[in-house]
């Protein structure tokens, strides 16, 4: 996993808010289908497309220039063959994205696969990265030094802390003896921002086998550090450390970014914190939790299955009052029965934040629960519904969708074209 600088935490700020595959996506997009994420965008796979606007897609009168004239002129061109021709290939794109649709968002946005969203499976795993020693500005040359870097993690809440390690290798992977000749953590400009009156915190890392550094004299750097105890505790957002480290007669510079939250806006229960329960065909898990500031929630945790095989990714994405709450993560009783994972399942790894408007920072973050969390009960797959999600909003992207199919069925009957047999949909009235 990669570390993050400027834009890299800016883009896993932006991810968090959409982690669970449009965990907020009924919050930004309210009256659409969500939207897909690249193949690597991480923290959102594989999640419903977003639909075309009626038969635009399908009758290609979105398309312009050249294209556009082409089908302009078939449509009202004469010749039946030339028609046909056109409305089948509408007729297999509309039935392509019907089936599409139906096939992706059969499950709820808070209830998704996470074999479509692998890059979120284990979000506390270090950042690592390996880059060549060179200064900001520097041109990169065929040097041989590399520069082996690490982060326990981005995000910090409260009275955590992060390691961070670095190390220098040369081309045959040898260990290079390396120190670190100046060190600070300071608040980095933001973007259309004065940049922070905060003064800079000078920092260490070390080889000296303690205050996180694992073995003494082993040429591997490292450096703990709390926010909280280093003259941060009052600040909410990001922080950078730059480093500047010197290997022989080489010199070489990097920078670690995480992102801090002072003050949790809401706290997870101790002993007994999630209880469980089989409702309307699916697994809900009911997280306990005290909140001290209200708004809108978004929480997030991983389920495996008993072989220790990642499962599910459950969203909560709601708004909360101040007090005792529960935030309930729902395991879709479809995506049970058609994934049939081995029982009991495991929760894991939750974490979230509460949603800021119009400010920045634009969060505060939940303490994360890290590893195992609870274990359900066993169940047979059979006692869980193997019903579709059903919404308005999929009820009524399905009958469009379903009506592009039929006006191109229309057409092709009036040209007296045969068509494939129809597709079965029918859509609740």
């Amino acid at each position: 996993m990669k570390r993050l600088g400027g834009r890299g935490l800016l883009a896993a700020l932006l991810l968090l808010a959409a982690f669970a595959g449009g965990g907020l996506w009924h919050l930004t997009r309210p009256d659409s289908a969500p939207t897909p994420t690249p193949a690597l965008n991480a923290r959102a796979k594989a999640t419903p497309p977003t639909p075309p606007s009626s038969l635009r897609a399908a009758r290609g009168t979105a398309q312009t220039g050249a294209a556009g004239d082409a089908i302009t002129e078939i449509e009202t061109s004469t010749d039946p063959a030339a028609q046909t021709a056109l409305w089948k290939k509408r007729l297999a794109r509309a039935e392509e994205v019907l089936a599409h649709y139906r096939s992706t968002s059969r499950y709820p946005h808070e209830s998704r696969s996470l074999d479509e969203h692998s890059d979120q499976s284990y979000p506390n795993r270090p950042v690592l990265e390996t880059k060549k020693l060179a200064k900001p500005g520097d041109k990169i040359t065929e040097q041989t030094v590399r520069l082996n870097t690490s982060q326990e993690r981005i995000f910090v809440v409260g009275k955590e802390s992060v390691l961070f390690t670095a190390s220098a290798v040369d081309q045959d992977g040898n260990v290079l003896p390396m120190i670190a000749s100046q060190a600070i953590a300071f608040d980095p400009p933001q973007q259309g921002q004065k940049p922070s009156k905060r003064p800079r915190v000078g920092v260490s890392f070390n080889d000296l086998g303690f205050a996180g550094d694992v073995a003494a004299n082993d040429g591997t750097l490292s450096l703990q550090f709390s926010p909280q105890k280093q003259g941060f505790a009052d600040h909410t957002g990001a922080i950078r450390i730059e480093v500047l480290f010197k290997v022989g007669e080489q010199t070489g510079f990097t920078f670690f970014d995480l992102y801090y939250t002072p003050l949790p806006p809401a706290e997870w229960a101790g002993e007994g914190m999630v209880r469980e329960a089989l409702e309307n065909g699916s697994l809900n898990l009911y997280l306990k939790a005290e909140v001290h500031r209200a708004g809108r929630y978004v929480i997030a945790g991983r389920i495996d299955d008993a072989r220790g095989k990642p499962f599910a990714l459950a969203v909560f994405n709601d708004e909360v009052k101040e007090g005792k709450t529960e935030f309930k993560l729902t395991i879709f009783g479809k995506l049970i029965r058609d994934k049939a994972p081995v029982f009991p399942l495991v929760l894991r790894d939750v974490d979230g934040f509460l949603l800021k408007a119009d400010t920045f920072p634009d969060r505060d973050l939940v303490p994360r629960r890290q590893d195992k969390i609870y274990t359900t009960k066993s169940y047979s797959v059979s006692v869980f519904s193997d019903a579709e999600w059903q919404s308005e909003e999929r009820e009524r992207h399905l009958r469009e969708f379903a009506n592009d199919v039929a006006i191109a069925r229309e057409r092709l009957d009036a040209l007296g074209a045969p068509t494939p047999a129809a597709t079965t949909f029918a859509p609740k009235k």
